[in-house]
């Protein structure tokens, strides 16, 4: 590395590390107004809060680096102007652009940084800041025990002081309702003094209390005392007296609780690039599902004029159902691959000519369901074709005598009378029009149209739900890839601001945090104004997601280059003799318009 990069850089380095601390500070003290009042009064301790603000600086860190960079390029190259090391620089014969250089590979190694920053660093802090913060607005206040007001932030318990002394351990006059029992104001204690003070790492608040008494009323144990009325009640009031006594109460609902960080990761700004994809990927499947579900299920609430449709699917509604119903059969084949299949035996060939049995069938035909008249013996065969007939020999026991067959062959056979067949009633083509014109115009009923109306408002009802998920699905879709794409953007636009206040600051030739500062401020507010209308516009669908989230470093990068071009040719653009020039030259130029469009206009008749 050369002499003057070394310079270059070195003078680089420190107002970036200084600005780039202030920029977090004040980002971070900005961000942290908004919760002071659900983080102040809550006792905690220094190690949540400087959690938290560690947390909280992280998560600034996308927006403070390219304002660090662009008010340090301002300085470094102001300073370097005002002090004229830049006019040595170029009389030497170096360019800008060579004395720009080696800040500028530091620029690029700078948003390769951020990016891994951006994408890795961030999405944690956030989750655990979030998370944090949401456990520190659940925590109850303080212990904060005033004097002449009763104090009930400990469960079931009340407790007044009417004096409370500078110390804050020592107390006058204390009045205690315990209410743990859930019937009523019937254990008081009430003591002249006492002292109060928490043991065991704060978790518990334990109070010593001096002269004074215990009052209980309860229900009485016995039934039967000698003397008693019967009517008269079982309530008793017991009373004792104490020189001294402790009391202890649990303080563990003062204490933070930490809530499941998984019920935070699903938010946007706590998932990384990688993350946010497979999100995109989720939203899309159920976009696709919740379409495919609908073209699917519409004939049931149109079942007449959807009778003939021909309308097929969607190209991408077609492709996306072919994908889903491979990856499912590819899942079910793993599935039984993976399972103990038991290898399923060859059918047993059986001829069943002489059951009866059609050819066709003979394929489902199992040999354990087949029942035959007689013993059979099927003969298995690995062709089917050839397989030999079943032979099936009678029983001989259940065979009948040869007498009783003779008998059965002499009875005389009763027939049953032949049914004349049905003559075929052949209708011409205008008795069927007068045939369906006599169904249509008979009268309408009542039902009908109710029935109609209900099927028209369910169909309506369905189209609506179905419209409005798609709608929310659709925002969730750019919300998130409007994270996706402003991981990138941020990113980049440390490069943007180095092209913006390098070459500015060589323009003003102004050093120090003054004109610096205000220029860099003026540019950070544009580069905010920009980035946050094209977010809310590519939100609500108006732009694309890429023209809103990359608008605002497309224009600083275009400003830039201006700028650049300016510096290199020593534009003079914050001087007055500046523009009184492009003045005299603007108004040369309406003058010769002026005369060649209107020659006799200054001239009288």
């Amino acid at each position: 590395m050369k002499k003057l990069d070394k310079l270059i850089l070195g003078s680089f380095l420190g107002p970036f590390v200084l600005t780039f601390l202030v920029v977090v500070f004040i980002l971070l003290m900005q961000h942290m107004l908004k919760y002071f009042d659900d983080i102040i009064g809550k006792g905690l301790g220094f190690d949540v809060i400087g959690r938290l603000l560690f947390y909280f600086a992280v998560f600034m860190t996308p927006v403070a680096l390219p304002l660090a960079v662009l008010l340090s390029s301002l300085m470094t190259f102001g300073s370097l102007g005002e002090h004229f090391e830049l006019t040595a620089v170029k009389s030497a014969g170096i360019s800008l652009l060579r004395a720009i250089q080696p800040i500028f590979f530091f620029v690029i190694f700078l948003t390769v940084c951020a990016f891994y920053i951006n994408n890795n660093l961030v999405p944690k802090a956030a989750l655990e800041a979030y998370s944090l913060l949401w456990d520190i607005k659940q925590k109850k206040p303080a212990l904060d025990i005033r004097e002449g007001t009763f104090y009930n932030g400990i469960p079931d318990i009340s407790i007044k002081v009417n004096k409370k002394f500078p110390d804050g351990i020592t107390l006058k006059d204390v009045v205690i309702y315990d209410h743990r029992k859930h019937d009523g104001n019937k254990d008081v204690t009430v003591a002249d003094s006492g002292k109060m003070y928490t043991i065991l790492n704060e978790r518990y608040l334990k109070l010593e209390l001096f002269n004074g008494y215990n009052y209980t009323e309860g229900t009485s144990a016995g039934q039967d005392l000698v003397g008693k009325n019967p009517g008269y009640g079982t309530e008793t009031l017991s009373r004792s007296k104490f020189a001294k006594t402790q009391v202890v109460f649990d303080l563990s609902s003062f204490l933070i609780q930490r809530t499941d960080k998984k019920w935070f990761q699903g938010n946007r700004i706590m998932r990384n690039m990688g993350e946010l994809h497979h999100d995109l990927d989720s939203i899309h499947g159920q976009v696709m599902n919740q379409k495919l579900n609908h073209y699917t299920t519409y004939r049931a609430y149109f079942s007449f004029f959807t009778r003939n449709d021909s309308i097929p699917l969607p190209k991408e509604l077609q492709a996306y159902r072919n994908k889903r119903d491979s990856l499912t059969r590819l899942e079910l084949n793993k599935e039984q691959k993976e399972s103990n299949v038991v290898p399923v035996e060859k059918p047993i060939a059986v001829d069943t000519t002489a059951l009866g049995i059609p050819v066709r069938d003979t394929a489902l035909l199992k040999p354990d369901s087949v029942k035959l008249p007689g013993k059979v013996t099927p003969v298995v065969s690995e062709k089917p074709a050839t397989t030999k007939p079943v032979e099936v020999k009678k029983n001989r026991e259940r065979a009948p005598s040869k007498a009783k067959s003779l008998a059965q062959n002499k009875a005389p056979v009763s027939t049953p009378p032949p049914v004349p067949p049905k003559k075929k009633i052949i209708l011409t083509d205008s008795a069927r029009e007068a045939k369906i014109d006599s169904v249509l115009n008979l009268p309408i009923e009542k039902s009908v149209y109710s029935s109609a109306l209900s099927k028209v408002r369910v169909a309506k009802t369905q189209i609506n739900n179905t419209n409005t998920s798609l709608e929310y699905h659709e925002i969730d879709q750019r919300v998130f890839r409007i994270q996706w794409h402003k991981i990138l953007a941020s990113s980049l636009a440390c490069i943007a601001m180095f092209l913006i206040g390098a070459p500015l600051g060589a323009i003003i030739k102004k050093g120090g945090l003054g004109v610096p500062f205000l220029v860099s401020i003026l540019f950070f507010i544009i580069y905010y104004l920009l980035t946050m209308t094209g977010e809310k516009w590519a939100k609500q669908g108006i732009v694309s997601v890429e023209a809103g989230v990359w608008a605002a470093d497309v224009i600083l990068f275009g400003v830039g280059l201006i700028f650049l071009r300016q510096a290199r040719i020593d534009a003079r653009l914050f001087e007055a003799d500046f523009y009184q020039v492009v003045f005299d030259k603007v108004g040369g130029w309406y003058q010769q318009a002026k005369a060649r469009w209107f020659p006799l206009s200054g001239t009288k008749n």
